[in-house]
C-alpha cells in the first residue's frame, strides 16, 4: 500500500470587509486579522526527504495574501459580485494557490480561513 505525506503552512493577513445584504452588524465595515492554513499532500519525497519546501510554499502563499493584506476586501476584483465571506475567501485562496502549487506529486487539498479564533471556513474539492 502506498502512502501520502501531508504538510501544512500557516500565514495571516489583515483586511476589512462588509457583508452586502446582511441583516446585522456585519453589514457595516469591520476588520479581521485573518489566519490561513494550507494543507498540501505529496506522494513523493525529493532526494533530501522533503515533500515540498516550507519556504517555497510560504513564499507562494505570501504572494497571494499580499493581494488581500491591508485592503477593503469588497474592493478586490474577485469580490465585486460576491461577498468577501470566510467561505468565499477560502475558495478564492484555494483556486489561487492550487494553480501555483499543484504538480504531478503535490496537491493542495484544503484551505482553512479563520476570521477570529472561534469562526472560520475551509474549502476543498472532492
Amino acid at each position: 500500500m502506498s502512502g501520502v505525506y501531508e504538510i501544512y503552512v500557516k500565514d495571516h493577513f489583515a483586511a476589512a470587509h462588509s457583508l452586502r445584504g446582511y441583516d446585522g452588524n456585519c453589514a457595516n465595515m469591520h476588520g479581521h486579522n485573518w489566519d490561513v492554513e494550507a494543507y498540501i499532500q505529496c506522494t513523493k519525497l525529493n532526494k533530501l526527504g522533503i515533500a515540498v519546501d516550507f519556504k517555497k510554499v510560504t513564499k507562494i502563499i505570501k504572494n497571494v495574501l499580499n493581494k488581500l493584506d491591508h485592503t477593503n476586501l469588497n474592493e478586490v476584483a474577485e469580490f465585486n459580485s460576491i461577498n468577501p465571506t470566510a467561505e468565499n475567501i477560502s475558495k478564492f485562496l484555494y483556486n489561487e494557490l492550487s494553480g501555483r502549487l499543484n504538480t504531478e506529486f503535490i496537491k493542495l487539498v484544503k484551505i482553512v480561513v479563520f476570521e477570529s479564533p472561534d469562526y472560520g471556513s475551509s474549502y476543498q474539492e472532492i
